[in-house]
Order: structure tokens, then sequence, then C-alpha cells
């Protein structure tokens, strides 16, 4: 079966599929579709979970021993595996296929992938899942779409938007769902069931610069450049101070570099990015950030030009723009095999 992520909700009020494949980029709705699953799965008695990511090196007969053993304390089972790529490879697109053809008995099982092209919707593996599971396509919100969005998520809540009310908020988000959705929620505890007006949105967006930051660094660790730039420029022209801005990208240079430190000593990327802390939501964004950043090396190099930034921004290093380097900061994130400044 395929459908999409909007009628995933009627899908499940009927029987729990054995196996679900949710594809997608936007990330709040691919936690949302997942989160629906969760909820299904829940009430039907499934109250283990197993979580792998399937990075270089994944232990694909693992998987399959995992999926096929029995709990150990009989209980039904949720496995999610995620694939930050989409392309399992030739072993893993083969152990897919025969896990859809052949799902292990109390076992649900979630399969997460960036957006599917279409040389990927006709692999075996794909096919395999769509024929003996539930292919759940999660397209994004076009820019035409986002006010109609904003304004059914608003009204979902309680809020009755007016005015202008709905614009503004679409245009402060610059189409990251996640940051209207947070915007949405903001509103709602503050004000609570009422109607919004334009001036109530734009009180409420003009204290976001602290969210914006957060923004900032997840586009950067998504390696939108285009993205993560425009945000660095709106921060600049609100004032928001370098300092916070540093604060918030030398944290993701951080985790990265723990990350690759750890892989490279023979640490799986699930483990070493649950050694992180890093949140379930964050898991794909951080994977693909690993995988460009690519070496502990690499993330050293990273790290080491943030330290420069928080020096320039604190006036510490004369004659050195540290917009300029926060530019370079954030490149380098987004597409790190491109040449910085040096940092020495």
């Amino acid at each position: 079966m395929k459908l999409s992520a909007s009628r995933l909700a009627d899908h499940l009020s009927g029987s729990l599929a054995d196996l679900y494949l949710i594809a997608g980029d936007e990330p709040l709705l691919v936690d949302e579709a997942a989160d629906q699953i969760r909820r299904r799965a829940r009430d039907d008695g499934f109250d283990e979970r197993e979580r792998h990511v399937a990075a270089a090196g994944f232990d694909w007969d693992g998987l399959l021993a995992s999926g096929a053993n029995m709990s150990l304390f009989a209980s039904r089972r949720l496995i999610e595996l995620r694939l930050p790529t989409g392309k399992p490879g030739q072993k893993g697109g083969r152990l897919l296929a025969e896990l859809a053809a052949n799902k292990p008995d109390d076992t649900c099982i979630m399969i997460f992938t960036p957006k599917l092209g279409r040389d990927q919707m006709t692999a075996k593996w794909v096919k395999a899942v769509e024929k003996h599971g539930v292919l759940v396509q999660v397209w994004p919100v076009s820019a035409s779409e986002l006010p109609r969005w904003i304004d059914d998520r608003m009204r979902r809540r309680g809020l009755n938007p007016v005015g202008d009310a709905v614009a503004i908020l679409a245009d402060r988000v610059q189409g990251n769902l996640l940051a209207a959705e947070q915007e949405i929620e903001k509103l709602r505890l503050a004000l609570g069931e009422a109607d919004i007006d334009a001036e109530a949105v734009a009180r409420s967006v003009a204290d976001s610069a602290r969210f914006d930051v957060f923004a900032l660094a997840d586009s950067a660790l998504l390696g939108d450049a285009s993205r993560a730039l425009r945000i660095l420029d709106g921060l600049r022209s609100e004032g928001v101070e370098g300092t916070l801005i540093v604060w918030a990208l030398a944290r993701e240079a951080r985790t990265l570099a723990a990350i690759l430190t750890a892989v490279d000593n023979g640490t799986s990327l699930e483990r070493a990015m649950a050694a992180q802390r890093v949140w379930s939501n964050r898991t794909t964004m951080t994977a693909r950030a690993v995988r460009r950043v690519r070496s502990k090396t690499r993330a050293g190099e990273v790290l080491a030009l943030a330290a420069q930034c928080d020096a320039a921004v604190k006036g510490q290093l004369y004659g050195v723009d540290p917009w300029e380097r926060l530019t370079a900061l954030v490149v380098a994130l987004c597409h790190p095999e491109r040449p910085w400044p040096d940092v020495a």
C-alpha cells in the first residue's frame, strides 16, 4: 500500500500494519507521522522499542537476527530503522526485501528515509515494502500552501487568526514548519484560545531571536547553506549578539566532533549519537552532517574555526570582521569539503 501522510490517520483507524516505510524531507511531518504509528502500536501492546541507524558499517545481519529473535520478555516490539541516505546498499536492500516478505511475529517495523527519488522508488526493497507493508510519503508544504497550513494548525489549537496574522507568521518562518509549529504553540500558551491578530503575531515573533539561532544551527546541520546564510543575515540585522550565534554553532560542531571520534574508535553511529544525547527528532539531520564532515580531523578544524569566531565576536582578533567569520563557520558546517579561511 502507498499513501500520503495526510491519509495515515484514516489508515490507522483500521488495523495496524506490520511494516511502514516513511519517506520525506520535512522533519516535523515525518516525526508526526511516526508518532501516530507509535501511539497506535502502544495501544496494540507493542511495549518494546528498538532503534537503529544504518550508517556506514551497519550490521545488517544483526538487524535481521534482532527481528527474528524472540523478545526476552515475549512482548510485542516496535523496531525503527533510519536510512539517512535512503540507500541501504546491495546487502541492506536484499535483507530489507527479505524482512518485508518474512516479517517476524509480534513485531512492527518502521523504516525512515529522506524523500525517495524515481530510481529509489523502483528499488526491489522499496517495492517489497510497498507490496507487503505501507509506504507513507511525506510531501513538503510549498510556499503557496504554507498560509493554509498555518491557518489550519492555528484553528486546531483553538486559535482564531484574523486579518494578516497568518500572512505575517508565514513570512516570518520562511518555510520552516517546525518554527511555525513552535510559534503557534507559543501563541496558544500566551493567549489561550482566542482571536489572534497581526499585532499579536508580530509581538510574539519579535521575541524569537533565540529560536532563530536554533533554526540557523538546524539549517547548517542539514547542509542548507542558502537558508542558513539568510537566517544569519536576519539575525545580524536584528542586532542579535554574535556570542549567542557562536554558542549554537559551536555546540553542533562539538557534538559532530565527539560523534566522529567515537565512530572512528569503533562505536556505531547510533550509539555515538545517543551518548551525545541527540534527540530522536534530530538524528536524521545530525547523521547527514556526520556524513558530510566525514572525519574527526575535519570536525576538529570546524571546531577551531568556531573558536576563532568566538574570539572575533569578543573583539580579541584585531582587524577581523566577526560576521565574516560567522559566515565562514556556517559555510564550513554546510560544505566541509570546501576551503575556508585559515584557523591557525
